[in-house]
């Protein structure tokens, strides 16, 4: 079983929550969070900052800004992680930077607690 972590915009999550569901991926966690990727790094001013220059440090200080965001985590079976995560990227997909990021990791086992079951069976089956 996998662990399907994706960090998408926060318009974003109504839309991929029906598209999850629509595949038949109905359980999921979601939280706020906040974060940015390398695309919000001015390259130039970080090695202006490098280097030391008063100009390039006080550019980088705005450019750095944490951009609030959805994080979305679902555990699958090994054999739904493929259409988790093509779901989730054509829900998102616009081509803009800003667009998200999936994670995939393994995860060792999963327990029902009302129940104890345990491994597979404790996650949807679509």
């Amino acid at each position: 079983m996998k662990e399907v972590m994706a960090i998408v915009r926060m318009n974003m999550m109504n839309v991929t929550k029906k598209a999850l569901g629509d595949a038949g991926i109905s359980s999921m966690t979601a939280r706020d969070v906040l974060g940015r990727g390398k695309g919000m790094v001015d390259f130039k001013a970080l090695s202006g900052a490098e280097k030391g220059y008063e100009e390039a440090i006080a550019q980088l200080g705005q450019t750095q800004r944490l951009i609030p965001k959805r994080m979305i985590i679902t555990v699958v079976p090994d054999k739904l992680v493929k259409r988790v995560v093509e779901t989730i990227i054509s829900a998102n997909k616009t081509g803009k930077s800003g667009d998200g990021k999936i994670f995939v990791s393994s995860v060792e086992n999963a327990y029902r607690v009302r129940t104890a079951e345990e491994g597979d069976e404790v996650l949807d089956e679509a």
